[in-house]
């Protein structure tokens, strides 16, 4: 028998504290929505794998803070961390065996809540042997198509020109000076000051362009992007490369062979064509490191793993995709606590 004293409160308003943040009906859309990417994938015949959420690596990039967790290993205690994505592990397996994956995980970034934001959240993540940027986007369409439950068209958009139409200024060709003119006139130093950004003198000019293009671009441009359609921002400049190729694009400016997907102004998802070359990689890593300390932040060890992998990595793409975000858009959610049982603090 239930005890009068915890019976449930069925008042409008009423949330006890122990009760899921989001409702039955949108647990049973998000459920049906895994359904239907599983099967949209076993179509096409990529396998589903699963890789280990703690490795003895971390990530490098600054401005990615893995969540650390003290193991013990044979009888000796070691500094651990959860993944921020699937993507080492999957490279690994993809070297090995050589065949379109996918998976649905739940990955980990510290210090991030807000309400596009939680600490743990849900990924998908595929990579296709010989795709194109192209087909990889033509394919992500066509599972926008599922979940929607009708056509989707899908605008693509130079990082160049949209950060033009909307900043008024060439990303790649202006200088320091000029960008930060333009984020002092847009009110923007301030908030930069505010929210310690942490644009440093002692930086080098390539990471001080960046993160003044960062700062214009999250706050000028995001918030516009993917209210009519889809929206795919292409050729990123260098710096964000990541792990992925660069190239020249038409203008004969060295750009990032990446896109992330846009839709309300929020980022759902970022694809790479995939640069298969461990010693390219560990240099960016070491860079990656470098710019950590300026920042006053930990250096992360390398994935040695990875970059013997990378030698024998398949021509391919791949693409990271937040679930959670993508069933907030789908749904017209406002929340992220929405779509997700529990947030980070109430677990």
């Amino acid at each position: 028998m239930t005890s009068l004293n915890h019976a449930p409160n069925n008042k409008p308003g009423y949330a006890a504290s122990y009760m899921p943040t989001m409702t039955l009906a949108m647990a049973q859309k998000r459920a049906q929505m895994l359904a239907d990417i599983r099967q949209f994938f076993a179509t096409r015949q990529v396998l589903e794998v699963q890789t280990p959420l703690l490795s003895q690596a971390g990530n490098t990039d600054t401005f990615l803070q893995s969540v650390a967790a003290q193991v013990t290993y044979q009888d000796r205690p070691h500094t651990y961390y959860l993944h921020t994505s699937p993507e080492f592990a999957m490279k690994r397996v993809l070297a090995s065996w050589r065949v379109p994956i996918y998976q649905i995980c739940t990955v980990f970034r510290d210090n991030e809540i807000g309400s596009r934001h939680n600490i743990e959240f849900t990924m998908l993540e595929w990579y296709q042997l010989n795709y194109t940027l192209a087909d990889l986007a033509d394919e992500l369409g066509q599972m926008l198509e599922v979940l929607y439950g009708y056509p989707v068209v899908m605008n693509h958009y130079r990082y160049v020109d949209a950060f033009m139409d909307f900043v008024g200024i060439h990303p790649l060709t202006a200088s320091i000076s000029a960008l930060q003119a333009v984020a002092e006139d847009r009110g923007l130093l301030t908030f930069n000051s505010q929210n310690n950004l942490g644009i440093k003198k002692q930086n080098t000019d390539k990471e001080v362009r960046q993160e003044w293009l960062d700062l214009l671009f999250s706050h000028e441009v995001e918030p516009y992007l993917g209210h009519e359609l889809p929206t795919l921002i292409i050729e990123y400049p260098p710096a964000t490369a990541a792990l992925a190729k660069t190239a020249l694009d038409k203008d004969g400016n060295e750009i990032a062979k990446r896109f992330e997907l846009y839709i309300n102004g929020i980022e759902i998802a970022n694809a790479y064509d995939e640069l298969a070359d461990g010693r390219a990689l560990r240099v960016r890593f070491e860079q990656d490191n470098q710019l950590r300390r300026h920042h006053n932040l930990p250096s992360m060890p390398i994935d040695e793993h990875l970059l013997a992998a990378c030698d024998d990595l398949p021509p391919c793409s791949g693409i990271a995709l937040g679930l959670d975000r993508l069933l907030m858009v789908v749904t017209d959610a406002k929340n992220i606590q929405d779509v997700i049982t529990f947030r980070s603090g109430q677990a």
